[in-house]
């Protein structure tokens, strides 16, 4: 029988808390609770749960300061951020602090238990094929061993998060290959019909500034002007 995921649950409205752990729950997850900021952060550092969901207004440390504080200590869990916050700056702000996704409250709850299910289907996906790789995957400098989840350029070793991973293996794997938003959305974020697309270029975005020499003229990850992106060939 599979292990049952661990879904980290960070939100300081007990009501919210019951909710989705009931929800989880019922999809057959395991969950764990913080109330506040601080012991979010110790519970996703000694837990390492398989994805959080993460509020962003919380007591004693903020959910973008969590998120980016999980990054910079080398912990690629999936992270979708819950906010009630309408303004644009803040949901992309999310994302360039490391989260994978946002949803902004109130939400559907058959929607976010999809993307749940999606980003976990996803690593649990790259965690196993891990175990049988054994093919580097190498192209302009960069080079991912998938059995180690590494990756290097020129010879460096590169931090990436879980997504910038997924998207960046995807795009070498099918390089020269031209790919909508929408396109990466499906095969990448296993997303059907729903998700933003300003997720895809934030995440383009950190991945150049992580393995481009000019993030602002890319040698590797490129853009078709009115299509999408695509890896040079």
């Amino acid at each position: 029988m599979e292990e049952k995921k661990t879904v980290l649950i960070v939100e300081d409205e007990r009501a919210i808390v019951e909710i989705l752990k009931f929800n989880l729950m019922r999809e057959g997850y395991n969950t764990l609770e913080a109330l506040d900021g601080e012991a979010g952060l110790n519970l996703a550092q000694t837990a390492d749960p398989d994805l959080i969901l993460l509020d962003v207004m919380l007591p004693k440390m903020n959910g973008f300061e969590i998120c980016s504080r999980l990054r910079e200590g080398g912990f690629a869990m999936p992270i979708i951020m819950l906010t009630a916050r309408e303004e644009e700056a803040d949901k992309v702000f999310g994302l360039e602090s490391g989260a994978d996704d946002y949803m902004t409250k109130p939400f559907s709850m058959r929607e976010l238990m999809a993307r749940v299910k999606a980003n976990i289907r996803r690593r649990s996906f790259d965690l196993g094929a891990r175990a049988s790789a054994g093919v580097l995957v190498e192209a302009c400098g960069i080079v991912i061993d998938p059995a180690t989840f590494s990756v290097s350029k020129d010879g460096e070793s590169v931090d990436l998060t879980q997504k910038e991973y997924d998207l960046l293996l995807y795009l070498i794997k099918e390089r020269g290959k031209v790919f909508t938003r929408e396109d990466l959305m499906q095969k990448v974020w296993n997303y059907d019909y729903f998700g933003d697309m300003r997720t895809v270029d934030v995440t383009v975005r950190r991945l150049r500034e992580k393995i481009e020499a000019d993030p602002g003229k890319p040698e590797r990850i490129m853009t078709k002007r009115g299509v999408g992106y695509y890896f040079a060939p």
